[in-house]
């Protein structure tokens, strides 16, 4: 028999589990430990990476996602040891953490279960990491923003038990899913995991549970975590919201009288319609805040002008009609938003580069149909262009300003370009920099960081000095090895970055990646070796949807000519019956070949023509695909298509 069973189940995070699994790799040295990965269908070849790097691990493969619950109950009923920690995949230990806990737990027989203090990927304190149940007296506190309010009260803030010292060891109600450690004896007593919770809720109720069996469920802060909880920004999502509720209903019905069951599942519901609602709403405004605000920005700069223009310029014979402020500039504002959404102006990370471009393409397709106006509509070239060049600066004012102020997302000097301390050995940060490089991460080095406080050539400092290397330098990233750096250390650097402007990452070692996130509600950045296909980002995917539409109405617009050249040549009329398809996003014009060989890309809709051999001078299938999805560009589409109509 085991002293323990570490159980993670695994969906579709490779990094992160690569990640959890080395620090547990560390952390049960010396510990009679046994370690099981159990896999929910992944697509990312996450359990290949287990059984080369962990070959030590012991893994189960769903042919199906059976939930979070079942997938644990399938590991622990296969395990044989004392306690049983069920560890989220996105979590990093220190290398004493199970020591601690499994000393605890020793010493202290009446504890069932024991969860840590978590802190996530900059060093702030997870409040989660000890909870209350959620009676509907709690349930009703949190909804209604008491609990926030009043968070150091005994009554209204227990749902996250802020009025307990973070630093002490405290009994609690609930533990954190992420990391319970428990007796396996309680569970044989009290059960395993319920099943009927897929997702959410399982901790609550495994710990409601612990708790009526006469147990104790502990918080120890002794140790710490870093708990990176990339899923929290799916929180802002409805289906997140019915599921997590629906889960607190589940629970209710259970273990609450059915009078009390039912007021509570009212509520809940009535919290499940409102949260929807506001999380359509948030989506909604975060999604379309900016172009909303650049279209009134730009229609009242258009206004002014037009304005002052009429009042004040000699050469305008008279005032405009209410069309034209109700109409037209509506009109010249929504192309320029529409020319700037197509460039990728709304895209993250924010590059002014491409407002810029957006403001100036939308500008030469405004006097580009303004050629093309009725007389009557043809009011003034000098407002255009005076109002062209209003939607540029304003808005580049605008983000400018915005970015001043504080809001990251608008700043004109972004951690796209990011200046980092390296902190681990040379050979270790000069893998890590290379990994930078080939990662096409822009970057500048600052130096690197002995992590052993010694000095040496080739190092700027010590990791004793590193607040004030980061204070000195204006550093804004730095990224240790996990291979020199023990996680211990990490974290209490993390804690002394506490606001500062900086970001902090691990480098796993002889690993491609690095990983990190700067709050719990962001998953951060994850640099990474894998390839990256130009196919898969959002501008170019956007960018081959418009392509598709004007060919498909090229076909329309000119169909006397489309029907002569369908009589000549047979791939036009091909191109032409499928036109109606491709404009209403059935199929696109250029896709894959084959299906097997496409299965590891990016996903794709039918195509009515694949890309030739020709173009990537490769005769294999696979390779054909892949280039294409890799080196994607609009104007290799209009050569492959031009190419089919010749017929090679």
């Amino acid at each position: 028999m085991h002293k323990l069973s570490i159980v993670i189940v695994n969906y579709n995070v490779r990094h992160f589990l690569e990640q959890v699994l080395k620090s547990v790799e560390l952390a049960v040295k010396n510990l009679d430990v046994e370690v099981w990965v159990v896999d929910n269908n992944s697509v990312d070849a996450s359990m290949e990476m287990v059984k080369i790097k962990f070959p030590w691990v012991k893994t189960i493969e769903n042919d199906e996602n059976v939930g979070f619950s079942k997938a644990n109950n399938q590991a622990i009923l296969k395990s044989n040891s004392d306690y049983i920690l069920l560890l989220n995949p996105d979590t990093v230990l220190q290398d004493d953490t199970l020591e601690k806990c499994l000393n605890f737990m020793d010493e202290h027989s009446d504890v069932g279960g024991l969860g840590v203090r978590m802190i996530d990927g900059k060093g702030n304190f997870l409040p989660e990491s000890k909870r209350g149940l959620p009676t509907p007296a709690v349930a009703f506190y949190k909804m209604t923003g008491l609990a926030n309010l009043f968070s150091g009260s005994k009554k209204f803030g227990r749902y996250h038990m802020k009025y307990l010292p973070e630093n002490e060891t405290h009994e609690i109600d609930v533990l954190a899913g992420a990391f319970m450690m428990m007796r396996s004896k309680v569970l044989e007593e009290v059960g395993l995991l319920d099943e009927a919770f897929f997702m959410y809720g399982e901790d609550i109720d495994l710990s409601y549970r612990i708790i009526k069996a006469g147990y104790k469920n502990v918080y120890f802060p002794e140790t710490t975590i870093i708990h990176y909880k990339g899923e929290s920004t799916k929180k802002k999502s409805v289906n997140y919201v019915k599921v997590f509720y629906n889960a607190m209903i589940l629970f209710a019905q259970k273990h609450y009288s059915s009078r009390m069951a039912g007021w509570f599942t009212f509520w809940i519901r009535i919290a499940i319609y409102l949260r929807a609602g506001l999380a359509i709403a948030f989506r909604g405004a975060s999604r379309f805040w900016e172009p909303i605000a650049d279209f009134l920005l730009i229609y009242i700069g258009y206004f002014g002008i037009a304005s002052y223009w009429e009042l004040y310029h000699k050469f305008v014979p008279h005032f405009y009609p209410l069309d034209y402020y109700y109409f037209h500039i509506p009109f010249y504002a929504g192309l320029v938003v529409l020319s700037s959404f197509l460039s990728g102006a709304y895209d993250k990370p924010f590059l002014p580069f491409r407002l810029f471009r957006g403001g100036l393409v939308g500008t030469i397709l405004l006097f580009a149909a303004y050629a093309f106006f009725p007389k009557e509509w043809q009011f003034s070239r000098a407002i255009l262009a005076l109002g062209s060049a209003w939607a540029i600066g304003s808005t580049l004012l605008f983000r400018f300003i915005m970015g001043k102020m504080g809001y990251s997302r608008f700043s004109f000097n972004p951690l796209t370009q990011r200046r980092v301390f390296l902190v681990g050995t040379k050979e270790e940060c000069d893998r890590i920099n290379n990994l930078l490089i080939n990662t096409r991460i822009k970057h500048t080095l600052l130096g690197k960081v002995n992590s052993k406080n010694e000095k040496g050539e080739g190092y700027i400092g010590g990791l004793h000095q590193l607040i004030e290397l980061v204070e000195i330098y204006s550093a804004n990233l730095v990224i240790f090895s996990s291979m020199d750096v023990p996680a211990s250390t990490i974290m209490k650097k993390m804690s002394e970055f506490s606001g500062m402007s900086v970001q902090v990452k691990i480098a796993p070692s002889t690993s491609e990646f690095i990983i990190g996130s700067d709050s719990k509600n962001e998953p951060g950045e994850l640099f990474t070796m894998d390839v990256q296909y130009n196919i898969a980002e959002k501008y170019n995917r956007r960018r081959k949807r418009v392509f598709d539409m004007m060919i498909s109405l090229l076909l329309w617009m000119f169909i006397p000519f489309t029907l002569l050249g369908s009589v000549i040549n047979y791939r036009v009329w091909n191109l032409f019956k499928n036109s109606l398809v491709v404009l209403f996003g059935g199929k696109t014009w250029i896709s894959y070949h084959g299906l097997k060989s496409s299965e590891l890309l990016p996903k794709m809709k039918p195509g009515i023509i694949t890309p030739s051999a020709n173009w990537t001078d490769t005769l294999f299938e696979g390779d054909v695909n892949f280039l294409y999805a890799r080196e994607f560009e609009v104007s290799k589409d209009i050569y492959i298509l031009y190419e089919y109509i010749k017929g090679k």
